[in-house]
């Protein structure tokens, strides 16, 4: 397995947001997980990611607790895309950048310009200020932000939400093909149309997996 949850509890201020959830995740696997809002969907995706930690229970990355890995080490292989998309700096070159800078690596251009055009945007987006992107073209740069260096898992929150049909099209054109390229994707999702087209499904309802 490459990911596993063993008996993991999270919670806030005596709220119980995940309970005692168990879950193995298959190398390769396309797995989305759904429920209803509040559920703790985003949550588990967030322990995944590292981004907090269990309040009981561990999670393991390839048979190995993930506080074993160096946060910047984990990151590289297990990465987190937001609902929201987080750009940074002032262009959208300074986000493509900062995959190479991070690895100590000189900028590649061409591959940037190569990931613009996989998500239908041209070379010249290089130079827009990310204050002049729609909500489609931020989150589209944010997601090849996370691929330019294969990650080993992806994760996704709802990152379709309140994107415009061309815009999803073109975003799950990738997923699909970032998949066939050996990555494992766990998504969470509301949208009907992923999950009719999703591989394996689980659901969480109250912070508990359900049949």
């Amino acid at each position: 397995m490459i990911l596993s949850l063993k008996n993991v509890s999270y919670h806030v201020k005596n709220k119980n947001i995940i309970s005692n959830l168990s879950l193995d995740i298959a190398e390769n696997e396309f797995l989305t997980i759904t429920g209803p809002s509040g559920s703790g969907k985003s949550t588990i995706l967030k322990l995944l990611a590292n981004l907090i930690s269990p309040t009981e229970g561990i999670i393991e990355f390839r048979n190995k607790d993930i506080n074993q890995y160096l946060p910047t080490e984990y990151r590289r292989k297990v990465s987190y895309c937001f609902q929201q998309p987080l750009l940074f700096g002032e262009k959208v070159v300074d986000n493509l950048r900062f995959p190479f800078r991070i690895r100590k690596q000189k900028f590649d251009q061409d591959k940037a310009v190569r990931a613009l055009k996989a998500v239908d945007l041209t070379p010249d987006f290089l130079n827009k200020n990310i204050t002049e992107l729609s909500g489609g073209e931020k989150q589209r740069v944010a997601l090849i932000r996370n691929i330019l260096f294969k990650p080993d898992v992806l994760l996704l929150d709802e990152i379709t939400t309140g994107l415009d049909d061309d815009s999803k099209e073109i975003v799950h054109t990738l997923i699909k093909e970032v998949h066939q390229n050996k990555t494992t994707i766990i998504q969470v999702t509301h949208d009907n149309d992923e999950i009719e087209h999703a591989g394996k499904i689980i659901k969480i309802v109250e912070g508990k997996l359900t049949k």
